[in-house]
Parts: C-alpha cells; structure tokens; sequence
C-alpha cells in the first residue's frame, strides 16, 4: 500500500516535470532565434537559461524516481533523502543562477558602449515567456505543495526565475527601444537577488533536514495530542521526529498500564500508528517502545539490577517446596518495575489435590508465599490464582 502511494506520488511529480520541460526546450529555441533576428542579446541570454533549465528539469526527473523506490537492504528507511539532496542541489543551482544574472547585468551596466537597441519581436517573445513560465510556476508550486515535496517546489522557483528574468529583459528591451538604457542592469541585479535568496532559502531548509532537525513544536504538540487520544495511553514521552523528504518519521515511547499484557500493549501502539497515519498523510515510519513506568525518572544506569525469570522460578520453587514439600505446576506472570517485581501465579488443577494433602486454605499458601519471598529486596508482593473449586 505504501510503494503503491509512493508511486502515484511519482508518477504526478514526474507529470508536472515533464510539462515544464517541454515548455522549457520550446521557449529557449524561440528566445535564442528571435534574440538573434531581433537584435536582443538579453533575449539570447535569457534562452540559454530556459535550455539550462531542461538539465534541471532530468535531474528532477532522476532523483523523484530513485527518492520513491520502496526500501531496501542498504536504505531500509527508504530513499527520501535523496529527495533532499537534489532539493539542496536545486538550491545552490538558483544560488548560482542569481550570481550569474547579478555578474552580468553590474557588467552591462557600467560598460562604456551601449548595446544596440532591439527590435520590437524580442518584446512580443519575452512577454510570452513570461506568461508560460509563470503558469508552470503555478503549477509545479501547487503539486508541489499537495506532493509536499520540496525537490518540486525547488525546481518551481527555479521556473519562477526564468519568468522573472524574462520580465527583466522584457523591462530592459522596452527601456532601451525608449533610451533608457540603464533599467536593464538595475532591474536584473533586483531579481538576481531575489533568485538567490529563494535559493539560499532551500539549501537551508533541506540542510535542517538532512541533519536530522526536528519537526516544529506545534507540528509536535498535534502529533503527541493524536497518540494521547488514543484510550489506555497514560503518558508519551522521549518524543522524537524528523523529516525525511516528503515523510515524517517519529519515534516515540508509549506508556501503559503495568498490568496489561504485551499483546494488548502492541496492540495499543498499534492504534496509536494507524491514528497519527489517518490523521497526518505525511507519516512514514513510526517506531514505538513500550513503557509500564515512566522511564525518563529511572535512567538505565541508575536502576538497580533486577533477576531474570530464572532466577525469580527457583527462589519461588524453593519457597512452595519449603510450604508443601514439591513443586506445583503453575503459570507464572512477572511485572517489572525499576524497584520492585510483582509475581502473579496461576496454580495447575493439581494445586487443589496438593492443597487438600497439606491442609492449607488457598490464602494460607499465598500469605505464606509472600512471607518467604519478603526478604528478597526486588520482591513486593504476588496474587495466587487457583482452579475454580479449589
């Protein structure tokens, strides 16, 4: 179910990719053949961007089918971070795509020659840039955000500078058919800038998440709200969460009741994954621990050292052997806690017949029981279970 979501998540990314890239290879043939019949080197300039885009445009293409394969035996958490790292590369692509832009119009602003003025298809070719390059904008950033995928919403900005550069040679050829040479090299170094700072904005972004930055607190306090929804959760603690492309990845520990069973504890983490899954389809994997206590006030190593079952069995057969001269066969329940351990013994049919041979009343045995064991200092205290009628 979850490769399934992955790959129709794929297969829409990749459609909205596709989209842009044909509109990019058609608009930088016609920018470059109308910039060089017009007169335009800003037109020329601005084609070659549009053609640079295409390169980005693959790599998308690339890196969306290898960050949505399912995971494997050397990704197990599955290849979201290499939706990241083409996010982070995207980035430093606009970086360096507004450097270029600012470089080249501070170039053409305070050269000594003027450059020859355009003629007016150069206009009509970038206005049309404009208007598709905005739309795919619009587009890319929209599934984008419904993908919540940052690598689409990285290359939509990388669309939204060609709109903007259009606008800028758009600017620079009507102010220079007007005289006004100079509103080229201003209006260029302006959305240079811009460029830049949407792609500083992503690298930083994706470099958060590739350090494993935890989610925002009130995306968490949404998060830990759903879990202790969830009935016979007393308490979630030792919270933690982090982004990993487009998914959330949590762990957390879930305290119960000291009582309850394993079975009905899973299945109670289990209720707690399938509600933040329903609620947040954002969420991957969810790893949870299950706690009896509060473990966060009895640190590992400060706890003290508890017997094992083993150990717990042959002071216990011990002490019926002490009471009743053998060993019944019985069922025996531990319940941990860092300073103590609670016994709860579930006597075989035998039990009545041995019982009625020592003369001792059900009670009798598990009071004498807790007198044997009393000594023991992890010990606190133990329930007798006996066949009905016994």
């Amino acid at each position: 179910m979850m490769q399934e979501q992955l790959d129709q998540r794929r297969r829409a990314a990749e459609k909205v990719t596709l989209i842009g890239s044909v509109m990019d290879a058609v608009l930088g043939i016609l920018k470059i053949v109308i910039g060089l019949i017009a007169n335009s080197a800003a037109l020329v300039a601005d084609g070659l961007h549009s053609l640079s885009d295409l390169f980005t445009d693959f790599m998308v293409i690339a890196v969306l089918r290898l960050s949505h394969q399912a995971p494997d035996r050397n990704h197990p958490w599955g290849h979201g971070r290499f939706e990241t790292v083409g996010t982070v590369v995207l980035g430093l692509i606009l970086v360096a795509v507004g450097g270029l832009m600012a470089y080249d119009s501070l170039v053409a602003l305070f050269a000594e020659q003027h450059p020859p003025a355009p003629t007016w298809p150069a206009l009509v070719v970038a206005a049309a840039s404009i208007i598709g390059k905005e739309w795919i904008f619009r587009y890319s950033l929209r599934i984008g955000k419904e993908l919540k995928s940052d690598l689409l919403i990285a290359n939509a900005w990388h669309s939204r500078s060609d709109a903007l550069s259009s606008i800028v040679v758009l600017v620079a050829v009507a102010g220079a058919m007007l005289g006004i040479w100079w509103l080229d090299g201003v209006a260029a170094v302006l959305v240079a800038l811009l460029v830049g700072k949407i792609g500083w904005d992503l690298v930083s972004r994706s470099i958060t998440e590739l350090v494993d930055t935890a989610l925002p607190e009130k995306r968490v306090q949404a998060l830990r709200e759903t879990v202790l929804g969830v009935d016979d959760i007393i308490d979630v603690h030792s919270f933690k969460s982090r982004q990993m492309g487009s998914q959330s990845l949590l762990e957390m520990h879930l305290q119960v009741e000291p009582h309850v069973s394993a079975a009905e504890a899973h299945y109670i983490g289990d209720v707690a994954v399938a509600r933040l899954k329903d609620r947040f389809d954002d969420v991957g994997h969810v790893i949870f621990h299950i706690d009896t206590y509060d473990d966060q006030q009895y640190p590992l190593g400060a706890r003290p050292v508890m017997p094992t079952r083993s150990e717990v069995v042959r002071h216990l057969d011990a002490a019926l052997s002490r009471i009743v001269g053998e060993n019944p066969d019985y069922e025996l329940t531990l319940y941990y806690h860092p300073e103590h351990i609670d016994l709860e013994i579930k006597a075989a049919p035998a039990m009545e017949q041995l019982l009625r041979n020592s003369g001792l009343e059900p009670r009798q045995l598990e009071r004498l029981l807790h007198e044997e064991l009393d000594g023991l200092e992890w010990f606190r205290r133990l329930q007798l279970w006996l066949p009905a009628g016994a």
